[in-house]
């Protein structure tokens, strides 16, 4: 039997379905794509199945073991936008920085698909709720020292603050975390020092879907 026939399992599927998640953060796949693949590896049985939908990746290795139960998932060949150390690029225009004062943006705000916060014993608030957004991802990179970050995000939208890196502090998502299936999926990393970060929908919002159903 080769490698391609090989049976695969839920922790397998669920690991391409990151690497898909994470490609989508790239800009590789669009929602449309990543839908559509996630369909197909969820539904995969074998390696071969399960592969097909990272073949044409770059930056993707697929790595195997000869013997089943050494099954070696597929690894990514590159680091994740969000991996740790990693900060995009500052510029005047993706750049919020704070010291002792806060900083909001609301309204119709244009988003950048980056943005980089600084803070040190400061606030910083976004609302992201009738924001101009020029890419589905967004990517929050946070230095923070003895501060806070509010994300207000519409309904459909996701949050992922899974690679925070916390001293101190806390991380508090009354949101999805993913993957990107809505509007909008933000992905926060970074450092806290005694700081926070809390992601919620606007008020009502549980309430509105409650009374519609949802």
């Amino acid at each position: 039997m080769g490698d391609r026939d090989m049976r695969v399992s839920d922790v397998e599927r669920e690991h391409v379905g990151r690497l898909l998640q994470r490609a989508v953060g790239l800009g590789m796949l669009s929602l449309g794509e990543f839908t559509e693949r996630m369909d197909t590896a969820l539904a995969a049985k074998t390696r071969g199945e399960l592969n097909s939908v990272l073949v044409d990746l770059p930056g993707v290795r697929l790595v195997g073991q000869p013997a089943p139960q050494q099954f070696t998932q597929a690894q990514p060949a590159y680091a994740p936008r969000y991996a740790p150390g990693h900060r995009p690029v500052a510029t005047p225009g993706n750049l919020i920085r704070t010291r002792m004062s806060s900083v909001r943006r609301q309204g119709s705000w244009q988003v950048p698909p980056a943005l980089v916060v600084e803070s040190s014993m400061g606030s910083v608030h976004l609302d992201f709720t009738q924001a101009v957004m020029s890419t589905q991802v967004v990517e929050i990179h946070i230095n923070a020292t003895c501060g806070s970050m509010e994300l207000l995000v519409p309904a459909e939208a996701t949050v992922d603050m899974n690679a925070v890196d916390l001293i101190g502090s806390s991380v508090n998502t009354k949101v999805r975390t993913g993957p990107p299936m809505g509007p909008l999926h933000i992905i926060v990393h970074g450092t806290l020092r005694f700081s926070s970060i809390t992601a919620k929908h606007p008020f009502g919002t549980n309430w509105k879907r409650f009374l519609n159903g949802a």
